[in-house]
């Protein structure tokens, strides 16, 4: 499947997420360090702190990865489910911890009943999802009144200059990366064609309200390149 294809059609995207991810697990934590020019590890700290994680609490860690911000949440003492689509990354996070509960599932389809979670947290998870209404449908619907809802992930800058200059690079560099570690460029330039697709920062929060979230809160992060979001589901 070319790449300009993988956008075509939510099951093209759903099967393409899979399979790269399912490639690139074994080098995503250094891939992640590098593309995020080695922040990372500082935003989810920030996202943790930001979510006042509760001990007793139950929290949903969704596109968990190799497990950073699950392993956070379960060190503040909620007792963590860490869902992934790839099952190579569950087995990489269960290596690293057995203090979450890892599950494989979609985001567009959680295995949860309604109301079961006080936090619902992403890192590079909305912009990845095949479908993004759905999977804030999904977000609100297993969280319980009150809950809260925190995602990281890459922005889509407004200015076009800005804009031009910033996937270039990111497509530069991802081609690089690709061919040095898979001898396939458009591994990695998979993450500029999906930021020329996602809504953005600003987006994601006007999807967030229209789709019942209250609360919602923009942070950017390195000059507006990242963004954290914030939201709460109604009481």
């Amino acid at each position: 499947m070319s790449l300009d294809s993988a956008f075509d059609t939510p099951d093209r995207k759903r099967a393409h997420v899979r399979a790269l991810f399912a490639t690139i697990a074994d080098r995503y934590d250094l891939i992640t360090a590098v593309l995020s020019y080695g922040q990372d590890a500082r935003w989810k700290r920030r996202l943790i702190d930001l979510a006042q994680v509760r001990p007793g609490e139950r929290a949903l860690d969704l596109a968990c990865g190799t497990g950073d911000l699950a392993l956070a949440a379960a060190a503040q003492g909620a007792r963590v489910v860490g869902l992934d689509i790839t099952t190579r990354m569950l087995q990489l996070a269960a290596g690293k911890s057995q203090a979450v509960a890892w599950t494989a599932g979609d985001m567009t389809r959680l295995p949860f009943t309604a109301r079961q979670f006080d936090l619902v947290t992403t890192g590079y998870g909305l912009r990845n999802v095949p479908d993004l209404d759905l999977a804030i449908d999904e977000m609100a619907r297993v969280l319980k009144p009150g809950g809260r809802l925190l995602s990281l992930d890459f922005n889509r800058p407004q200015p076009a200059l800005l804009r031009a200059v910033y996937l270039g690079y990111l497509t530069l560099v991802g081609g690089a990366l690709g061919w040095l570690l898979h001898r396939d460029p458009d591994t990695y330039r998979y993450i500029p064609a999906s930021i020329r697709r996602y809504p953005g920062a600003a987006g994601v929060a006007a999807r967030l309200a229209d789709r019942g979230f209250i609360k919602v809160r923009v942070i950017p992060l390195l000059f507006g390149l990242m963004s954290l979001h914030l939201a709460e589901r109604p009481r």
